[in-house]
């Protein structure tokens, strides 16, 4: 029996090394086929830039929703992901902050926000097999000086959109410390925008900054995404204290509260 249930355990571990590669391989040849032939003939048939945005970020929503249910269907991860999906719903307007552990976190957030937009690395606009995509989409580089930045995120949360940031500034390394930049809480306070914390669990960790693809857990992994309460970045924001302070005191806040909610994860699977 023993023998029988490592056989099994194995063959499943090689069947998710396999799958996860075909993942990748679908994922980008999916970029490619947006890139080369669906977001050219978006281009040619809608003529107004706003709409040809709007119909490129629903056709990755509803990609990137696919490749997730794929990714499941295929046994490589368990999502838990839609128990809050009413709260994302509603998230006009405001900047949704989410921790980073994993690769696959702005595609599963996509996945669950059909008009989102994002504040993106440039090295994207660069990478073959996205760099159609995230241009396509109208997502904003974070390379940008910080006048045109911020005006370029103001536009965008005005004209209703949620805006996806994840602050840390990279994925979380494999220990799990939480350490917040205050890039997306100075967004916050000079847009006047409030903010949506999103904890994204991902146990046993994988796809991680210091991960190849291939190594994986040897069991499948539980990827879960919990919606926090809305932090109005108002209350941080005084007029005797400059912009720096405050954007101190609110990423203090939101760094705490991470930590919080990821303690608070840890006991719960103990």
């Amino acid at each position: 029996m023993e023998l029988a249930t490592r056989v099994l355990n194995t063959v499943n571990y090689v069947w998710r090394v396999i799958a996860t590669g075909i993942s990748f391989i679908i994922f980008g040849l999916g970029g490619l086929l947006l890139s080369l032939i669906i977001f050219p003939l978006i281009n040619l048939l809608v003529k107004d830039c706003e709409s040809r945005i709007s119909y490129s970020r629903t056709l990755i929503h509803n990609s990137f929703k696919m490749f997730i249910n794929m990714m499941s269907l295929l046994g490589i991860f368990d999502f838990d992901i839609y128990a809050d999906s009413n709260k994302l719903a509603k998230a006009n307007g405001i900047i949704v902050v989410a921790n980073h552990p994993t690769l696959i976190d702005v595609v599963v957030l996509l996945s669950m926000l059909p008009n989102a937009d994002c504040i993106v690395k440039q090295s994207l606009f660069r990478n073959p097999f996205l760099k159609g995509v995230v241009s396509a989409a109208g997502y904003i580089q974070n390379k940008l000086d910080v006048k045109a930045l911020i005006h370029s995120c103001d536009l965008s949360l005005k004209s209703g959109n949620t805006l996806i940031i994840f602050p840390e500034g990279t994925r979380t390394e494999k220990n799990g410390r939480i350490k917040l930049l205050r890039g997306a809480f100075n967004i916050a306070l000079r847009c006047e925008c409030d903010l949506l914390p999103v904890i994204i669990n991902c146990n046993p960790s994988t796809l991680t900054k210091s991960e190849r693809w291939y190594e994986i857990p040897k069991y499948k992994a539980q990827f879960s995404i919990r919606v926090g309460e809305l932090v109005e970045s108002r209350r941080f924001r005084r007029r005797e204290i400059n912009f720096a302070i405050s954007a101190r005191r609110l990423t203090k806040h939101l760094e705490e509260y991470f930590i919080k909610e990821q303690v608070k994860t840890c006991n719960n699977l103990n």
